[in-house]
């Protein structure tokens, strides 16, 4: 299975009434080829998770359960409106290794999928010790730039899957930054992940059905012609 991961962040383009008209979008190219998974801000999550066919993923998620946790975002209140996972450690977002060991195990012990993004190659390999069940490497430097990390930096993307699958051969490596062609898509995947993690590519696209037709066209074998609702 390959993974398109869309990223919406907080951008104007997809916040409220937006998010879900995004999301309607992505859920119309969904043939079982790829799967599509919309990242939504929480306050989304539930409205999106239950008006669509896709899987979705919070953006956060803070490992604590029931009790006295003001503004902290629960792993089973995410699960309780349908998403089926969750992203931690993006690099607008980064928190500690500690932070991510503890939400991984506790999102693994209900059932909640877990991406946890690496900057470089050494997290990565820190982070695959806790068995995520997928791991983006994205360099920080290049998220939300014209230049793919696939194309930039290929050497990291080919010894950091290995590095991962020396230590855990199950996890699913993602890579983002700065992908947004069928070219980024393909080479991402030559280099031994199984998919790409986006965001601008797709949401600040003017014309955001051509951006999502262009980056499936990438993926193997994967029709380009958009699947009707």
């Amino acid at each position: 299975m390959y993974y398109l991961f869309v990223n919406f962040k907080t951008y104007e383009e997809v916040t409220g009434k937006k998010a879900f008209s995004l999301a309607k979008l992505l859920s119309s190219f969904s043939d079982g080829e790829v799967d599509i998974i919309p990242v939504v801000q929480s306050i989304d999550l539930k409205e999106i998770a239950s008006g669509i066919s896709l899987n979705v993923f919070a953006q956060h998620v803070d490992p604590v359960s029931f009790g006295s946790n003001t503004g902290k975002i629960m792993p089973f209140a995410v699960k309780e409106t349908g998403a089926v996972g969750v992203v931690l450690n993006h690099a607008e977002f980064k928190v500690s290794n500690e932070h991510i060991k503890k939400a991984v195990e506790l999102c693994g012990k209900i059932g909640l999928k877990t991406m946890v993004c690496a900057e470089d190659k050494k997290r990565a390999i820190e982070i695959a010790k806790f068995s995520p069940d997928f791991i983006a490497v994205e360099p920080p430097e290049l998220i939300g730039g014209n230049i793919s990390v696939s194309t930039s930096k290929p050497e990291l993307i080919e010894s950091t899957v290995k590095a991962i699958h020396k230590i855990n051969p199950k996890i699913i490596v993602i890579t983002g930054a700065g992908i947004k062609s069928a070219k980024d898509v393909s080479k991402a995947i030559e280099l031994g992940t199984n998919g790409v993690f986006v965001a601008s590519g797709i949401v600040k696209a003017d014309d955001k059905e051509a951006a999502v037709r262009e980056l499936l066209s990438g993926f193997p074998e994967r029709r380009s012609n958009k699947v009707e609702p």
